[in-house]
């Protein structure tokens, strides 16, 4: 099986070593994106913004990768507070808006992300 970096343009650049995803034959395994802008390097403030921030990098992404969303079929969610469960919930239908099927989802409250964010998103897709 070939194994291949996927790395987006407009997508924050990775904290540590390792890339934004890797192919490996039909399946894109996306790393975790936080709510960081792509042009200035920083975590955005708010619950909202980051989520939203993070689902623009996760798109950024696949885009790079020439996949959709709706090729999702798995996500983990790392959150800091699980009372904001039901705010990401709402911010996480609207991303997903228009899919064929939600891809199969697990959610975690964490006690810290890097850059003290808030949200953390991770997923695998499979190319149609």
């Amino acid at each position: 099986m070939e194994k291949k970096a996927i790395t987006a343009q407009k997508a924050p650049e990775a904290l540590g070593p390792y890339c934004h995803a890797v192919m490996a034959g039909e399946t894109l395994y996306i790393s975790g994106q936080l709510g960081i802008n792509p042009e200035s390097g920083e975590l955005l403030q708010g619950l909202e913004n980051q989520v939203s921030q993070s689902f623009d990098n996760l798109a950024a992404i696949l885009d790079a990768a020439g996949m959709k969303k709706d090729e999702i079929v798995k996500t983990t969610l790392f959150i800091k507070n699980m009372a904001d469960f039901s705010k990401i919930n709402d911010l996480y239908q609207a991303f997903f808006k228009g899919v064929a099927v939600y891809p199969a989802r697990a959610c975690v409250e964490v006690a810290a992300l890097p850059k003290a964010a808030l949200f953390e998103i991770e997923a695998i897709a499979v190319k149609a």
